[in-house]
C-alpha cells in the first residue's frame, strides 16, 4: 500500500490507458459494423444543423469533426467514445483531489465507477448519453470551482460546459436545475455567501450558446421535444402508470448499482453509523449533484406517469463514487483493500469479456450488418451508368446512414424519401429502403 500510495499518479493514469485500450479494442475487434445511434449521428452530421429530429447536434458535431480527420475507420468512433469516459474519470479525479487529502481516496471514488455498467459496457456506441458525460462531470467540476474560487475563467468556462451539455442530450437540465437549487439552499436559505454577480455571465455565455439551437427548434416546431415525449409514452399514460414506471425506475436503479455496492462494501471494514452533517459544504454539494437530479427524475416519471429508459440515466451517477468514499471515508481502510482490488480487477476483465463473447456469438446485431458491403455493391452499380460520385443518400438514419459513413464520396443524408427530394435530385437511383443520387 505503502508503493501504491506513492505512485498512485501513476496508477491512476495507467488504469485510464488499459480502459481507454480495452474499450476500443473491445468493439474494433467484434463488430462488423458501427452501432445505431453512431451511424444515426453520423448520417446527420454529414448535413449538420442546429438540431435533428430526435436530438440536438452536439453528437454529430463531434463524429462529424472525427470523420473528418479519420474518415470511415470504426476505430477511431470506439476511440472517441473511450476518449469522452476517461475526460470524465479525469475530472472527477480532480474534483476528488479538492475534497480529500489523501490521493487513495481520489482512486478509489474512480475506480469504482468501473462497477456502473454506463462507463464500460454500453459505452462503445458514441450517442447522445456518451457526449453528455464528460460535460456533466466539467459542469459540476466548474460548479464547486466558481463557488470557492470565484475567478471570472470559472465562470466562463462553466457557462460553455453546461451549453454544450443541453446540446448533447436535454435531460442536462436536470443537473442544471439541481445545481440552481444548491446556490438557492447556500446563498438564500444558509445565507452563506452573498450572491456573485459572476454568475449572471455564466448564464449570458449559456443563452448565447444554445440560442441557435433554440432558433432551430422553433422554426422546426419543437421536433425534438416531441420525440422526446412519445419516448416516455405518455400519449397512452394511464393512471397505472403513475405508480408502475416510478416503481419500475427504482427497481431498475438498485439492479444497475449491485456491482458499484459491492465494490463500495469491500471497501470499507466495518460498517458504523453514520451521520450526515448539513453543516459540511462539500457534503451538501456531493448531495445536490447526486441525488436531487434522481430525485427530480423520479418526481417526472410520478407525476407524468412518463416511463423513464435506462439509458437516460448514464451520466446520473458519474460522481456516486466520489459521495460514497466521502461520506465512509472513516470507515475505509486503506491498507486492507485487497477484497476490493480483487473485486474490481474481477468486474475489469469480465466486462469487456462479456461483451466481445456475446458480439462473436450473436450474428443478428446491428453490429453484424454488412454496411461497407452493401455499400461498395451499390458504388459499383453507380459507377456503371453515371460518372459523378454519388452526393446524397435518402431513406432513414440506418440504412441511409450506413452509405453517407461508408461511401468515400461521402454523401450527405438528404432525409426520409419523398417525392421532393427525389426530384431535387439531378440523377437518383433507388434500391430498396435507400435511394443515392446527385444533386
Amino acid at each position: 500500500m505503502t508503493l501504491i500510495k506513492k505512485n498512485i499518479n501513476n496508477i491512476f493514469y495507467i488504469f485510464i490507458i488499459l480502459h481507454l485500450i480495452v474499450w476500443t479494442l473491445a468493439p474494433t475487434l467484434t463488430n462488423n459494423n458501427l452501432p445505431l445511434d453512431t451511424i444515426e449521428a453520423l448520417a446527420w452530421g454529414s448535413n449538420l444543423d442546429w438540431g435533428f429530429n430526435k436530438h440536438p447536434p452536439a453528437s454529430a458535431f463531434f463524429l462529424e469533426v472525427f470523420y473528418q480527420i479519420f474518415g470511415s475507420n470504426d476505430l477511431f468512433y470506439y476511440f472517441l467514445s473511450q476518449l469522452f469516459i476517461i475526460i470524465a474519470f479525469f475530472v472527477v479525479w480532480k474534483l476528488a483531489y479538492q475534497f480529500f487529502k489523501n490521493k487513495i481516496y481520489c482512486f478509489l471514488s474512480v475506480l469504482i465507477l468501473e462497477g456502473i455498467y454506463f462507463y464500460n459496457y454500453t459505452t462503445p456506441e458514441f450517442n447522445v448519453y456518451i457526449t453528455e458525460i464528460p460535460f456533466w462531470a466539467l459542469t459540476v467540476f466548474y460548479t464547486w470551482k466558481s463557488y470557492n474560487e470565484e475567478d471570472l475563467k470559472n465562470f466562463i468556462i462553466l457557462g460553455i460546459v453546461a451549453a454544450i451539455g443541453i446540446l448533447s442530450h436535454y435531460l442536462f437540465i436536470y443537473l442544471l436545475f439541481s445545481i440552481d437549487l444548491f446556490f438557492i439552499y447556500i446563498f438564500f436559505i444558509k445565507k452563506e455567501k452573498k450572491f456573485n454577480f459572476k454568475y449572471i455571465v455564466s448564464l449570458e455565455i449559456f443563452l448565447i450558446i444554445i440560442l441557435p439551437h433554440l432558433i432551430w427548434l422553433n422554426n422546426n416546431d419543437f421536433i425534438t421535444l416531441t420525440y422526446g415525449m412519445h419516448r416516455t409514452t405518455l400519449e397512452s399514460s394511464t393512471i397505472l402508470n403513475h405508480i408502475q414506471y416510478p416503481l419500475i425506475f427504482i427497481l431498475k436503479q438498485i439492479g444497475i448499482l449491485i456491482p458499484f455496492w459491492l465494490l463500495l462494501f469491500m471497501s470499507i471494514k466495518k460498517f458504523k453509523k453514520i451521520n450526515i452533517n448539513f453543516k459540511d459544504k462539500k457534503m451538501v454539494f456531493l448531495l445536490f449533484i447526486n441525488f436531487i437530479p434522481l430525485l427530480l427524475i423520479f418526481i417526472t416519471s410520478l407525476i407524468l406517469g412518463a416511463k423513464i429508459k435506462t439509458m437516460w440515466m448514464t451520466p446520473f451517477y458519474l460522481f456516486f463514487g466520489l459521495f460514497f468514499v466521502y461520506l465512509f471515508k472513516s470507515q475505509i481502510d486503506l491498507k486492507k483493500l485487497k477484497g476490493f482490488l480483487i473485486l474490481f480487477v474481477f468486474f475489469f476483465i469480465l466486462s469487456p469479456v462479456l461483451y466481445s463473447t456475446i458480439s462473436l456469438s450473436n450474428d443478428n446485431k446491428r453490429t453484424d450488418y454488412p454496411g461497407k458491403l452493401i455499400a461498395m455493391k451499390i458504388e459499383r452499380q453507380w459507377n456503371k451508368d453515371h460518372d459523378e460520385p454519388i452526393n446524397v443518400v435518402l431513406g432513414d438514419e440506418w440504412h441511409a446512414g450506413n452509405l453517407s459513413y461508408h461511401l468515400k464520396s461521402r454523401p450527405i443524408w438528404g432525409g426520409f424519401i419523398s417525392e421532393d427530394k427525389l426530384n431535387s435530385l439531378s440523377k437518383f437511383t433507388c434500391i430498396e429502403q435507400v435511394c443515392v443520387g446527385t444533386k
